[in-house]
């Protein structure tokens, strides 16, 4: 055992509130996400609501996940979206030529997706689509969704069978217009997403919160220019951002290439560091980011949205190289933590972040088997259940001491990855101990709040790429974690090599 570090947190001083939206979804018409992975038709022998899968959505809830995505990511700047109404056998079919080349039959649509996000009491974040659809279209999709008299759109809406309009707050202008979107110039895309933002329309009660198509990585021009296009943000504090209301941006983590990604098992210990210094890279492009942001927005009116972020590996060996399928593991779960760190510290800025994608496709939560039908949850959803007591909770800023140091790419790798947050009378502590080889002892040095009970769990395994699978489903599971003692500045606990710990805090 080294010398212990200490996490040093005032349990008094909250700060920005963590919107339980960072802790979003994402759901493509890619590979089995949507089909075979949510979606398995009314005559499935699997269990199911209206063709949507009975499991995956009890899982889901069982993460209280706040919000979905759809339909992408690239797919949705193909997609139409009158194709995805109406009668399932007289729905036109179309070519999904981002992701295998495949013949898409549009039996998931608007109606399909509405109902998924009712009944995983999700908030629906539709991303309309620039690049290759109109501006009357784009209105005319926001109209059908959300508007309840006899309008033209709601008429169809009702005679396709849903009577009431649908809340749809989360409106995405575009995906990614520098690539699959259009291959548009900053200043291109920035005008469109004026456009399209202007004739993206309040119905009645339902008001958008439209966000623009952000950088990809460091891409601080793309931010800027976006940030130029606004109207006065420095004007009146309490009047809301125009003509839409956040930015975006994309980042993944991978430890080679993006013609070779590295692989999802089997992975070296330098691979290993190479993805936890990738990762804590987000908490780089957020500060870089925040700070344009910043020059024009003085008052923050304007939402940085992280809606792509995950691990992106090579595909399974006998797969579709188009689906985008890849194991799970817990060097992922870790990776997924290290971000919500970030997220966390930039409370004050980042309001919604969605994982890619939440079936099936890269970093997801569940896998459903095609032979057996069974459903395996991921070390990455074990964090993310493990966490569910950061939603809305106000940020607690933790200080460390002590934290050793690895050289990854010729920077210093922080070895301890923490971020804490309050609610009431209750606090949640997330310590992630990147080290693959050292266990670790951590002081949590406890401040302004009497703590009168403590509960622990613990997320590793004895192998860094230890994963689940249908035969294993608990080989990476949460468990109680007893190695916590009283300690006079509060607690003291054991960080086991490559492992994730939350400590949950009874406060008086």
């Amino acid at each position: 055992m080294t010398t212990p570090t200490t996490a040093i947190i005032d349990l008094d001083v909250p700060g920005a509130t963590i919107s339980r939206h960072v802790y979003g979804h994402f759901a493509e018409h890619l590979g089995r996400c949507i089909y075979g992975g949510f979606w398995v038709g009314e005559d499935s022998p699997i269990p199911n609501v209206r063709g949507i899968r009975s499991d995956v959505v009890a899982a889901l809830r069982a993460l209280q996940i706040p919000n979905l995505r759809w339909p992408g990511g690239c797919f949705a700047d193909d997609y139409h979206w009158r194709d995805g109404i109406g009668p399932r056998d007289q729905r036109p079919r179309m070519v999904n030529s981002h992701w295998g080349d495949v013949v898409e039959d549009n039996a998931f649509g608007t109606h399909e997706f509405m109902d998924l996000c009712e009944l995983l009491d999700a908030v629906p974040y539709v991303s309309g689509n620039i690049g290759s659809g109109t501006v009357s279209e784009v209105s005319d999709w926001v109209e059908y969704l959300t508007r309840a008299d006899d309008s033209p759109m709601a008429a169809l809406r009702r005679a396709n069978g849903r009577d009431e309009p649908w809340r749809v707050p989360f409106w995405g202008l575009g995906n990614e217009p520098w690539g699959c979107g259009g291959n548009l110039r900053a200043e291109q895309f920035v005008s469109l997403a004026r456009q399209y933002a202007t004739y993206s329309r309040n119905h009645g009660g339902n008001d958008l919160y439209r966000i623009a198509a952000g950088a990809s990585d460091a891409d601080l021009h793309w931010t800027e220019t976006l940030m130029r296009s606004f109207d006065d943000l420095a004007a009146d504090p309490t009047e809301p951002a125009r003509p839409f209301q956040a930015v975006s941006l994309h980042y993944y983590t991978m430890t080679g290439t993006w013609a070779d990604k590295g692989h999802a098992t089997g992975f070296s210990t330098e691979e290993w560091y190479t993805a936890m210094a990738r990762a804590r890279r987000m908490d780089e492009l957020l500060t870089r980011h925040s700070t344009v942001m910043d020059r024009y927005d003085p008052h923050r009116k304007v939402g940085l949205v992280v809606d792509e972020w995950g691990t992106w590996w090579n595909v399974a060996k006998g797969t579709n190289p188009g689906f985008l399928y890849q194991q799970n593991t817990l060097r992922d779960a870790l990776v997924a933590s290290v971000h919500f760190d970030a997220f966390h510290r930039h409370a004050e800025r980042v309001v919604m972040a969605n994982i890619a994608q939440t079936v099936n496709v890269l970093q997801a939560m569940i896998l459903t088997d095609p032979d057996s039908g069974a459903l395996v949850l991921t070390p990455t959803y074990h964090v993310f259940a493990m966490n569910v007591a950061h939603h809305d909770a106000s940020a607690l800023t933790v200080h460390l001491r002590g934290v050793d140091t690895r050289t990854v790419d010729g920077s210093e790798l922080p070895l301890l990855s923490a971020s804490a947050s309050v609610k009431g009378d209750s606090a949640l502590v997330s310590l992630s101990n990147l080290d693959v080889d050292t266990d670790r002892t951590v002081v949590l040095d406890l401040r302004g709040r009497e703590v009168v009970g403590h509960e622990a769990r613990v997320l590793t395994a004895p192998a860094p790429d230890a994963h689940n699978t249908p035969e294993q489903l608990d080989a990476v599971a949460p468990a109680a974690h007893g190695a916590v003692r009283p300690h006079p500045r509060g607690l003291e606990l054991d960080l086991p090599a490559h492992s994730y710990v939350t400590v949950s805090l009874n406060l008086r």
